[in-house]
């Protein structure tokens, strides 16, 4: 850790079985000041100092900006601030206001709504030429009728602000997309109210996904995580797990570079930490969308695993400016792996298998507790309820790997009868 006075402020801090290992990694590089919504708790031996600021009151989590910039006034009073960051979506806004602010480095104000606000994406990289899905803003059901019509069936909805394929849905043919379009547009009213109504209807693009975790300093991208995503049953986009290769030949495959700087470029990203998707299809790597902070799912965890590459330090050092070390430890393969009930249901007990109890297990571990209700898509997402890690020498054995240690985790359960569900999508 640097020995100085000064801190690094971290907006938001997520939920803790997903994001503790970024704060703990950045703690290790700088002295850390949290601003979040409520008091430190588990994030309080990480610290030198937290405050708090109450989200403003409506519908969904909407942050008080005016009431973050005066906080990050009140420590840079006190304190010599010396970086902003955040790995949290509804945070990307916020920490970039701070940056601009204070005079810090980071995403300009710009370059996050590019990141936050899927049509603007769209927008920047259709001005740029970059390859991407064929796109439409719909704001009502029929206007996303036509705009499918248009753009050719199958087609994705999804909604404009949200993250973790929460309201997205492929739609096979015109009989859908009036459901699709209704789940999306009351998907985005949980976020921001710039986001609230409406919906994006995309071209679907076939081939496999990645995601490419980087660093942008000065311009330079920097990839240092790309994962294999492996997605569920359609028609919903869940992420059921993912694959990390620390060898992988994308990070140094020179088309993708350059897609990707060009399109860091084009929504105005000079600094910062992003999380890229990207198909590959007939016509090739197609930009899917970028996210102004670090992969959730705990991609950036699995990346470490498999690199020793410490996703909570290079945070620190790009929120102050500086090119991280990126310089691989060990490379191996590593994957996750999520476990979803077979219905929506109210957990009674969940047993997950030892480390080593399965050729290559590393870690397993239930992500909530007894009487917890789980759901499924459409009424829920991310519904998980246990987590399995698994390293091995190639991708397609990690795999597998994966598959056998997800199936040892048993999972004792009360089905739920609620025929609707009205609360939160996830």
């Amino acid at each position: 850790m640097d020995d100085d006075n000064g801190v690094v402020l971290q907006l938001g801090s997520g939920f803790q079985p997903y994001r503790e290992y970024l704060i703990q990694g950045a703690a290790a590089r700088s002295r850390l000041w949290l601003i979040d919504d409520e008091p430190a708790t588990w994030q309080a031996s990480y610290l030198a100092g937290s405050s708090v600021v109450v989200p403003l009151e409506g519908a969904g989590l909407v942050l008080d900006h005016d009431g973050l910039l005066a906080a990050a006034e009140a420590v840079a009073r006190t304190h010599g601030v010396r970086g902003v960051f955040t790995y949290d979506e509804p945070s990307v806004i916020a920490t970039a206001l701070v940056a601009e602010r204070l005079g810090l480095p980071g995403l300009t104000a710009r370059g996050a709504q590019g990141c936050r606000d899927k049509a603007r994406t769209r927008q920047a990289l259709t001005a740029a030429g970059l390859p991407q899905p064929r796109f439409a803003v719909a704001t009502t059901a029929a206007e996303a009728a036509t705009a499918a019509a248009d753009i050719s069936y199958p087609v994705v909805v999804k909604p404009r602000g949200m993250a973790a394929s929460i309201g997205v849905a492929v739609v096979s043919d015109a009989a859908g997309i009036a459901d699709a379009f209704d789940r999306a547009d009351s998907s985005s009213r949980n976020g921001p109210a710039e986001y609230h109504g409406g919906a994006l209807i995309e071209e679907l693009v076939d081939g496999p996904e990645i995601s490419v975790d980087g660093a942008v300093v000065a311009g330079e991208y920097l990839p240092f995580c790309v994962a294999h995503k492996q997605l569920g049953e359609p028609p919903y986009f869940e992420e059921v797990g993912h694959l990390v290769d620390g060898a992988d030949p994308l990070l140094d495959d020179p088309e993708l570079r350059e897609l990707l700087r060009s399109a860091h470029e084009a929504i105005g990203a000079p600094y910062g930490i992003t999380h890229t998707e990207i198909r590959f299809s007939s016509r090739g790597p197609v930009v899917i969308e970028i996210n102004g902070r670090l992969g959730g799912d705990l991609i950036p965890y699995v990346g470490k695993l498999a690199t020793g590459i410490d996703p909570g330090a290079v945070l620190v050092d790009v929120a102050r400016g500086l090119r991280p070390r990126l310089e691989p430890d060990h490379r191996t393969c590593v994957g996750i792996r999520f476990c979803y009930p077979p219905e929506d249901c109210r957990v009674v007990e969940i047993t997950v298998p030892e480390p080593g109890s399965a050729p290559g297990l590393v870690e397993a571990h239930p992500m909530v507790g007894a009487g917890a209700s789980v759901r499924l898509p459409p009424r829920a997402h991310i519904g998980r309820h246990a987590y399995v890690v698994c390293s091995a020498d190639d991708l397609a054995t990690c795999a597998d790997r994966l598959t056998a240690a997800a199936d040892l985790v048993e999972l004792k359960y009360d089905a739920l009868n609620e025929p609707e569900y009205s609360g939160r999508p996830w």
